[in-house]
């Protein structure tokens, strides 16, 4: 999210530090940053918003409303405090909502609206978010919405059927294979999954809900009359539609973080005043079809459990210093704190997130490291751990090689009813196949890996007879695919301890490059007294980044000569390597081993 500092000034009387403090301020106590940009005079701060927060802070006030917690800086006023005044109703316009998808759908209907440019202060404000003007009556919601984080629409109201003079607006799914042209000018044919406005008069789509707007309805010059739309949509489905359509938009992307519907009709009241005021025009009346209001929440925490928590030993003044900072209504007592978050802080549910508002705001440079307790007891041995860990060592130590397949196959016994593609929509009720995928792929591999014969094996869960069963699977070029439960030895009897436990590693791993490799063998009588060390040195030098791997597989002496011979493996991530490349090097050791005093067999 952009965040103009120019901007953030606006909700502040207190002149703000520069960008690179409050940089640092959301950093270490809410977000990382990516970046500051110089928009003209203005400095733009890429602030990284967190999933958990995108319901409050893709937003101005949203960022204003933590660097005031962070920085201590009280904030000159809150669009949220003032009351959304949508009391003067009108029946010009109706609202229909036929579909569970929609919570709230708020219609200001404007007329004698004078659609123009807009003043240079909103034409600068858009262009520090990467906007680009586009007429006064766009401009408007889009300011609103990169101001409060609601997204919202205008209609030309001219351009939609009226019937005595009335207009109506359903929100409704989409029928397959209905279609609509977007602002953006291109035509998306729509699924039955997706949120359609449409002029319910005419049966026209106007918008996809969330989304986009349509032509059909769209402002320019010649608009006179406007409906103003502030909706709150569901959030799961305008991102399975945005991701079908590939069309995300700033609007698609606040939805998808579901934000609190009492916001809709504060950016409905903002967007009307804003129009009004550099649109001229007049407010006939509202409609605010909102069936279920959001519910006041209370969570409660006391500072005991804070301090458990954190390793703190935080006062209750400490504690009720961060819920005033960050504008939270709350009662307390004995260090008993029931806590009113407000509408659009979503995330706060459980004590656990109320900790880590307290851990943010004091700062986690604050809190001290702590000693944890000692260990009590002895761990209790897992069963099915020990049987695993007990087949795997004894199959790695006969040279097989672990492999972990998908647990989903285009056959089985349980369908997934969240399908992850369309090929495999059932759980596995066996290792086999995957097993046997994972041999014909890795088996001509065998110069690669530097082994003779390809063995593998899975530890894994397959669904079968209506259980969930921990099978093991073998499967090797010489021996075919079988599987067993995992023995348990629950009836053999359990050590008290686990046995050799393995220290931690670390690992470096190296993809396969998607092109083929070639294999080729050199072999060479060696001078005296030389070690291979210096042949496989030599061979990695002169056969460049190209030969990728080289070890010795064959060696011999007769009478005081001794044979040696490297297998060497060309392979390339870019290409597919061509017989004269390897040729060429090939050529070009083997000439490096000669004046070394190896003759070439």
């Amino acid at each position: 999210m952009k965040i103009s500092t120019t901007w953030l000034q606006k909700y502040f009387n207190t002149p703000l530090p520069n960008a690179e403090i409050l940089g640092d301020a959301l950093t270490f106590h809410a977000f990382e940053i990516d970046g500051i940009e110089k928009v003209g005079s203005d400095e733009v701060l890429d602030v990284k918003v967190t999933p958990n927060r995108g319901h409050d802070c893709l937003s101005h006030r949203g960022i204003a409303k933590e660097l005031s917690a962070i920085l201590q800086i009280p904030l000159a006023s809150d669009p949220f405090m003032d009351k959304s005044d949508l009391s003067k109703i009108t029946d010009a316009v109706s609202i229909s909502i036929n579909t569970s998808l929609c919570r709230r759908y708020s219609a200001g209907y404007i007329q004698g609206v004078k659609v123009g440019p807009s003043p240079q202060w909103l034409v600068e404000r858009l262009a520090s978010m990467g906007q680009r003007s586009i007429n006064n009556v766009v401009d408007a919601t889009n300011f609103v919405m990169f101001d409060v984080g609601q997204p919202l629409h205008a209609f030309d109201a001219g351009k939609l059927e009226a019937k005595d003079g009335k207009y109506a607006i359903e929100i409704r799914a989409a029928h397959d294979g209905e279609k609509m042209l977007a602002l953006d000018n291109k035509e998306y044919t729509l699924k039955s999954s997706n949120l359609m406005i449409v002029d319910a008069h005419a049966g026209v789509p106007i918008g996809i809900a969330g989304v986009k707007g349509g032509v059909p309805a769209a402002i320019n010059e010649e608009t006179v009359d406007i409906i103003v739309e502030s909706a709150n949509f569901d959030g799961a489905s305008i991102r399975k539609t945005a991701q079908a359509l590939k069309l995300r938009t700033d609007a698609s992307v606040r939805f998808e973080q579901a934000i609190s519907s009492q916001i809709a009709g504060h950016a409905m009241r903002a967007a009307v005043d804003l129009i009004l005021s550099i649109a001229g025009g007049e407010v006939i009346g509202f409609v605010d079809v909102y069936p279920a209001p959001q519910q006041q929440t209370y969570v409660a925490v006391t500072t005991e459990k804070i301090n458990q928590v954190l390793g703190t030993n935080l006062t209750d003044a400490d504690v009720a210093s961060v819920f005033a900072r960050l504008g939270l209504a709350y009662k307390e007592e004995a260090g008993v704190f029931e806590v009113q978050p407000s509408c659009e802080r979503l995330d706060l549910e459980i004590a656990e997130d109320l900790v880590e508002e307290v851990a943010r705001i004091i700062g986690y440079d604050k809190i001290l490291p702590v000693s944890l307790d000692a260990a009590r007891g002895k761990t209790s041995v897992n069963k099915n751990f020990y049987s695993a860990e007990k087949v795997r060592e004894e199959l790695v130590s006969k040279g097989y090689s672990e492999v972990f397949t998908s647990v989903f196959s285009d056959k089985g016994e349980r369908i997934v009813a969240n399908k992850v593609d369309g090929v495999k929509p059932f759980l596995r009720d066996s290792l086999l196949p995957s097993l046997t995928e994972a041999l014909d792929k890795n088996k001509h591999s065998k110069e690669l890996l530097e082994l003779k014969e390809i063995k593998l094996f899975e530890i894994g869960t397959v669904w079968k007879d209506g259980k969930e069963i921990i099978m093991l699977g073998t499967i090797s070029e010489k021996e075919p695919a079988k599987e067993q439960t995992l023995e348990n030895l629950e009836e053999k009897g359990l050590p008290a301890a686990y046995e050799h436990l393995p220290l931690s590693t670390a690992a470096r791993y190296q993809p396969f490059s998607k092109y083929p490799y070639i294999v080729r063998d050199i072999a060479m009588w060696a001078p005296a007294g030389i070690h291979t060390d210096e042949v496989e040195k030599v061979i990695k030098k002169e056969g460049g980044e190209l030969c990728v791997k080289s070890y010795l597989f064959d060696t011999f002496e007769k009478e005081d000569k001794k044979s040696l011979a490297y297998r060497l493996i060309f392979q390339a991530f870019d290409r597919t390597l061509t017989e004269q490349e390897v040729n060429q090097s090939m050529a070009h050791i083997s000439a490096i081993l000669g004046d070394r005093g190896f003759e070439i067999r």
